[in-house]
This record gives structure tokens, sequence and C-alpha cells, in this order.
């Protein structure tokens, strides 16, 4: 029977004694901050266990998704290594809502197992809490188990509690006894692998309250849970998880990207077989990850998905597979799953795409990190640990992960210094904090603390109009109080209502005047560095800015309409992303200024070929469609209900604005905007790239901004096509023909070098040494190309047969050294030691394989010495090996 088949007849069970299907929800738990993945089959069932939520039903059944990567018996550093434990699992349960209770409970259980799935009577065990005499009597009197298979155990094995409050209950498991005799079981057997949970059965009958009591629910209610993949090994004779259809498949295809196999009859523990079971556990808990909208990242879940995919791909590495392989094995997981799970099969491109994306992240992590790691565990060998400094080191210019760092130290019998990594960790956020400057948030001066405990909220007036009369109510000059700011002085502007933006959500703060009797001051920004206290910073230009005077109130109107156009340009350019690229994409940051717009979003790879067209032909075609955009106040709740988007990370106020582009885009926003989209007249992107692992940035420009790009991209296209006396629409076809015939002077550059070469081959052939029948040449060359300096090397290896060469040269005031030993000499000669010694000599360091090494220094001068050095080096090896 097969796995699918196994679950199907779980559900049909269930579904013939008056269950309601459920469908498993997502790993992502919506609603519950207190849990970071679905860990459980009741989880999507919370609330009607809790009475906060309704249901049209009081039995349901369900296949659910589960992933647990932490807690005692769950850890991800264990799976793998045992037999049962996995990250990404499926839950079968079934559930009464105060409808039935133990009796029924029991029975339905047992009835599957033996009747329905054919499991050995005789095989099965029970345990029940020590105080639940109903669950012992009806296991014995209803089923009819021995009493000498009915285990009485404690609150820490069979009592359940959904938390420190809320409902619990006694609970009863289900065992099957892998080892049957005839003694009867000691504690310890309990522990083992005799013994395997099949199935685990709450009996929800208590409320627990804050003081610990614990009282009857007015309706008991039942709550099961049994892992597929345990029923699965029990139903298809195997001893492990991972033997089972549902996971052996993917050992096997994983095989196809390596020479190693996995042996069903060979050592369990063998680390090969130990490899090919992580990669096929984390490969599913990949796709499901990503199926339900995780991407990788630094935090939170996205950190969750990070550290499983890293795992696998170094996993992959131990058994020699290079390149990039999970972002296939997906594909694997959906043939075997999408059946029942047809979303995998929806969104397995997309699976795939983010896989690959974050392989290639980390493949390059690997290949930067792992030798240098190799050569800490090397060095840490002697006192059992790794040096944490050096550890930092690797993290942060590498971005090595210090639990992978972790796995490989203890394959080693080696442990990290993690007081010294967290030591110099300190240490970098020291200086990053030494060297901020500035406002920052949550920093606010006392001067700017003063005015929020003397002064109400300023009243914004900055959507409906641009200018206002306002009364100045305090000034900071060098952030301390003042009365008045005369000629010349910049001071910091408090009034009781202005129509300037204060920098916010991107967009930066409005510019213009404040005017009045005799006295003219520049707002050269505008600033709020507490919520609703908005300063105007600038200069008094004319007069003398006094407290309590009344001044006019105008922004700098062209400023703020170049500026509210990059604004709405945003969200039309956030809606053509998700429409294009996938709902998974989400704003990560933004700049909204009256000359450009900078957009961050979240992404896994690079724009294909002739996206970053479409993205911008979308909003342009948005533009024109001239839809109306309008601002509304409302509660969060209300927002959210309507369907406007929402920023991670934001915080949000009891009442928001949602701004709408009518049929296009819905965002809780604060910023200002145009009227209707037609305003941005032109839509422009300049450019697209990366800033950080999945988040990549657009900037572009609107309105006159864009004319002005076009017209300037229009001109230098016609001085190029000038320069190469073409026309501007056939100067591509000119440069690619110069591009060919430059590709052919270097070609023949490179022909007279060769030939060149060969003379002076010649020519130094004559100074090779004969050192106790070893054939050494050590000069001074012109060239100073490094890889015309290794070319020689090797042209004088394959020349002398057998020997050593050490070749210098200077290099705009730089000494470059070159050593080559030929592989007859290499177990003898090291070429990185030979240089080791020399380099010193002109102040640098180097090193390199014992066939070929490099190393430069600034002391070009000494460079005759650095070759003596060498030749003294090699005949001191010679008479040690001699």
């Amino acid at each position: 029977m097969t796995g699918n088949e196994i679950r199907q007849k779980f559900l049909d069970y269930f579904e013939r004694h008056d269950h309601q299907v459920v469908r498993s929800s997502s790993l992502v738990p919506v609603g519950d901050p207190t849990l970071l993945f679905t860990n459980a089959g009741m989880v999507q069932f919370k609330g009607v266990f809790t009475g906060t939520e309704q249901r049209d039903y009081r039995r349901a059944a369900s296949s659910q998704k589960c992933l647990r990567v932490s807690g005692k018996h769950n850890d991800l550093e264990r799976v793998g290594f045992t037999a049962r434990h996995h990250t990404f699992f499926e839950m079968l349960g079934n559930f009464s809502f105060g409808d039935y209770f133990k009796e029924e409970a029991i029975e339905l259980g047992w009835r599957f197992l033996v009747d329905e799935m054919g499991v050995p009577a005789q095989d099965l065990w029970v345990s029940v809490f020590e105080k639940d005499d109903e669950a012992f009597r009806l296991w014995s009197e209803k089923i009819g188990v021995p009493e000498g298979r009915i285990l009485r155990r404690g609150e820490k094995d069979n009592y359940w509690s959904m938390g420190e409050t809320g409902p619990c209950g006694p609970c009863s498991e289900i065992l099957l006894d892998q080892h049957p005799s005839s003694s009867p079981p000691f504690e310890e057997d309990l522990e083992s692998d005799r013994f395997l949970e099949v199935w685990n059965l709450v009996f929800m009958q208590f409320v627990r309250s804050e003081d610990g009591k614990r009282n009857p629910l007015p309706k008991p209610s039942i709550d099961t849970g049994m892992g597929l993949e345990r029923l699965c090994a029990i139903l298809q004779g195997v001893t492990s998880n991972f033997h089972t259809d549902l996971l052996f498949p993917l050992i096997r295809f994983t095989e196809g990207f390596t020479e190693k196999r996995y042996d069903l009859k060979g050592d369990f523990y063998d680390r090969t077989h130990m490899s090919f079971r992580v990669i096929a556990d984390h490969v599913r808990a990949i796709a499901f990850l990503v199926v339900d909208g995780v991407l990788p990242s630094n935090e939170g879940r996205g950190y969750v998905l990070r550290r499983i995919l890293r795992r696998a791909a170094r996993h992959g590495r131990l058994l020699g597979i290079d390149n990039p392989f999970l972002y296939r094995a997906v594909e694997e997981v959906t043939n075997l799953m999408k059946h029942f799970y047809p979303e995998l099969r929806d969104a397995l491109t997309y699976i795939s795409r983010v896989t690959l994306a974050e392989e290639e992240r980390f493949v390059h992590a690997l290949d930067q990190g792992l030798p240098i790691l190799s050569d800490l565990i090397a060095g840490g060998k002697e006192k059992g640990i790794i040096d944490g400094k050096a550890l930092f080191k690797l993290y942060d210019t590498h971005g090595f992960p210090l639990d992978l760092a972790e796995d490989t130290a203890t394959e080693e019998g080696l442990s990290l210094d993690l007081g010294g990594f967290n030591e110099a960790m300190e240490e970098q956020r020291a200086r990053a904090r030494a060297s901020w400057k500035g406002f920052g948030e949550g920093v606010v001066s006392p001067a700017h603390q003063a005015l929020k405990k003397a002064f109400s909220p300023v009243h914004f007036v900055g959507y409906e109009k641009l200018s206002c009369q306002a009364k100045i109510l305090a000034l900071v000059k060098g952030e301390k109080p003042a009365k008045e700011a005369a000629q010349g002085e910049e001071v910091e502007v408090l009034l009781d209502q202005t129509p300037f933006y204060a920098e916010a959500g991107g967009q930066v703060g409005d510019q213009g005047v404040l005017e009045g009797e005799e006295v003219r001051f520049l707002v050269e920004d505008c600033q709020a560095p507490m919520p609703g206290y908005r300063l105007h910073r600038g200069r008094v230009e004319q007069g003398t800015l006094r407290v309590e005077d009344e001044v006019e109130a105008r922004v700098d109107q062209e400023r703020r309409e170049r500026t509210v156009l990059n604004h709405t340009a945003t969200h039309l350019l956030h809606a053509a992303l998700r429409e294009i690229l996938g709902d998974h994409v989400k704003q990560a940051g933004s700049l909204v200024a009256p000359d450009r717009l900078r957009f961050d979003y979240s992404h896994f790879s690079s724009l294909k070929s002739g996206e970053q067209q479409r993205i911008e032909e979308r909003v342009n075609e948005h533009v024109r469609q001239d839809a109306p955009v309008t601002c509304k106040q409302m509660t969060l709740e209300e927002a959210l209900a309507e369907g406007a988007m929402a920023l991670f990370g934001e915080k949000y106020e009891e009442r928001v604005r949602v701004v709408s582009v009518e049929g296009v885009s819905k965002e809780l926003c604060g910023g200002t905007h145009t009227k209707t989209s037609g305003k941005i007249g032109l839509f422009k992107i300049v450019h697209e790239g990366s800033v950080a692992a999945g988040v990549r940035r657009i900037e572009a420009v609107t309105g006159y901004e864009a004319l002005a790009h076009v017209q300037k991209g229009e001109s230098e296209l016609g001085r190029i096509g000038d320069l190469l006396k073409a026309r501007p629409l056939e100067a591509a076809e000119k440069v690619e023909k110069l591009t060919a015939e430059r590709r052919e002077l270097k070609q023949e550059i490179q022909k007279l070098r060769q030939r060149l070469d060969l003379g002076l081959t010649e020519d130094l052939l004559a100074k090779v040494k004969d050192l106790d029948g070893v054939r050494v040449l050590v000069a001074r060359v012109d060239e100073s190309d490094p890889k015309g300096m290794r070319g020689l090397i090797d042209a004088f290896k394959v020349k002398i047969r057998s020997g050593i060469v050490v070749l210098g040269a200077i290099d705009k005031e730089k000494a470059i050294l070159s050593a080559g030993v030929t592989k007859d000499l290499a177990g003898r000669f090291h070429a990185g030691e030979i240089l080791k010694a020399s380099v010193a000599v002109v102040g640098g360091t180097g090193g390199g394989r014992p066939d070929f090494a490099q190393a430069g220094g600034k002391k070009a001068s000494r460079l005759d010495e650095a070759l003596d050095k060498a030749l003294e080096v090699i005949q001191h090896t010679i008479q040690q090996t001699s």
C-alpha cells in the first residue's frame, strides 16, 4: 500500500464515520502569533477548541502538513541521523468539537489500525495517564487489550496542554512493539526503539485557569495525531520512515547527481547514508515552505528556510555534488505529492527558481568559506576548539553561517569558541554605532522631547492645500530652545499647523518658505523626529524670526507636484511587479523625491530578458488609463478586510489612510499623490539591480524627468553615431564590427607575445642550474602580468621536464613572484613554501598549491633579494631531503 493510498484510506474511513474532511492549512499559521509554523493537526482548529470560532461541523479529519525544527524531539540537527526525525511531515488526525469523547475516539482509532490497515492486534500496546481509570477500562473491557499491555504513565508522558492556560487533558498513545517479547517492558524499553508511538489520542476534558486549577470543560473534545510517515513504515514493513515510498524515491533521485549509492542493507549510520536522508527530508520542507509564501532571508521563517536549504546543500557537497541540484529535487517532490497537494504543481516553476537562486548564493558562500574553515579546523585540532574571532571573520566577510561551521566542527570532534565569536560581533556593532550620525529611529534630542511635553501634535493640512496661515510655537537652535533667530541663522521651526509634508514612508520632506512681516525663512527640509511633530528645518533669509510670530507657510508647489508623480508611480510599479513577477513581490523600501524614485522589492533572482520592458510598459498602460486616485481614512481592520496591502514591519495607527488607484492597487500609505494616474505622463526605468540577498531595486523617473532622460539618451546615441560615422540606429551594428576587429587584434598581439616569450625562454634556459640532480631556474623577467607569469612558469616546466622554476618581475612599483614545481617533485618541494620566505623580503604575503604559487609585495627594490631567498630555501630543502 502506497503512502498516498494510506492517506486517502484514513480520510475515507473517517468520512464514512461522519467526519468532515478538512484540507490541510498552510505551514504559516494565520492569525496565531504564538507559532512560527504549523506544527500539529489541531493548529487550524485552535479557535474552535477555545470557543472563539464556530464551524458548521462537530467532527473533522485531516492530513495536515507540519514543520518542526526545534524542541526536545524535533531538533533540526537530528534529522537524517535517526529513522524517524523530520522537519516536514504529515499529521493524520481526527477531531471532535464537543461531539464524541473517549469511548468513540478509542474505538475509531483501534478499528482503523487493526481492521482497516491490518496491523496485528497482538503487536499493539497502549499507554494511558496514570490517573485515567476510564481510559484504562475502555481499552481493557471495550477493546479487549490485555491489561498487561496497558501502561500507566505520568503527566510528563501522557498529559497534554495547549499552553500554560486553556484546554488540557490526559492522552492515550497506541504503541507498536517492534521487537515482541514475552517479558513485560522495563521503563528503558519505553524510551528505546522497541516501542514505536503510532497514534496519540488527546482527551481534552479540562481547562486550566491562571491559578493552575483544572476545571471540567463544558464540552469535552478529541484531538488526535498520527504521523503518516510512521504509519507508512509500519504498513510497508520497513524500519525507517526514509525507506518508505514517501521519501525513498527522493534518495534514489539524489543518487543521480553523485557516484555514491544508498545501500538499504548497509550501515544505517554510515555518513553517506545520513547525507542522503538529510537531503530527502529537507527538500520536502523547502518545497512546501516556498509554496506557502516563505522566502529565504536572515530572520524569522525565512531564516529557517535558508538554514534548511543550506544544510541540504552542504550534505550534497559531502556526497560530491558541487553544483546546484535541490532546485531539480523539488520537481521530484512535486511528482510524488502533486495529487494531494496540487499547489505544488501549480507553483513548480516558482519553487524551482527560488530554490536555485538561494542555492547559487550559498554555493558561492561555500566556495569562498569552506577552504578557510578547513584551515581553521586544522589549526584548532591541537586545542580542540576553533578560534571565535577567526570564525566571526569567516561569517562577516563571506556570509558563512555559524550553525554550518558548528555542524562541520562537531563532525571533526571540535567545539567553537562562541564567546570569542560573540565578542567580535559586539565589537563590530560598537563600531557601527560609533560611525552613526544624525537622527535615527528612536533617537530624540532633549529639546525635541521638551516640545512634545509642551505642545500638542501639529495639525497637517498638506493633503488639501499647499499654503496656510500658521503661528510659530517654538524654535530649536543647535538642539536648544530659542526665542528668536536672526538673518543667516539655521533653526528648526514648530508651527501650530502646516502644509509641509514631513519625510516618511520613503517620501522626502517638502521645501518652501515661511513669510511674515519683514521676515522670510527658507524651509530646506521637513522632518518628524516624533510622530505628529513636524519640524521645518532651514535658515532665516531676511529679518528676525520669533516665537509667537504669525507667518504664511507655503510649500514649493512645483517640487511637491514632481514628488507626487513619483509617489503614485511607486504604487503602479508595485502592482506591475506583482502582476508580472508574482504575488511574492513585496515592497522592501523606497525613496520618493522630486527628481526620481527608488523602489526596493523582494524577489529571488535577476529579471529575465524582456521582464523589465514588460514592467515599464505595464506601468505606462496604467498611466494612460488616467485612473482616479482616491484616499480614505478607515480603521486598520477595515482596510485589511478591503484587501489593502500593508507593508511588513511597518507600524500602523488605529486609523489608517488607504490610497487606491482605481482598478490597479490599494495600499496603506500616508504620502501625497496625484488626483489621477494620467498626471504622471511618462514612466521610465533607469536602473534595475540587486541590493541584498532576495531584494532588488528599481530606479525610475517620471514626467519631465522621464522625458529629459529619453532625450538625453537620444542625444548620446546621436553623438555615438557621429563618432562612428553612422546613423544613430545603425550605431550598434558599427560597434559590433569594431568589437570583432578589436578581438582579432588582441589575438594577433597574443601570438606576437608568445613568439617573444619563446625567445625569452631560450635565453633563460641557459641559466638553469643543476643542484644535486634537481634542475632549478631562479630569474628576473620583464613580464608583469600575473597570467603571463603563470604562462612562463608552465612553459619552463615543460621545457625542463623535471625541476623548479621561480620568476620575479616588477609591476607598477610592486614586486611579483611566481613559483612552479613539476609533478614528479611536488611531494618533495612545495611552491607555496618556497615563496613564503621570499615574499616576506618584499613586504608581502601569498601562497598556493604544491605545484604553483604566486605572491606579491610593495618593496619592489628588494626583488633580487627575494629571488636569492627563494634559491636559498630550495637549496636548504635539497640538503634536508637528500
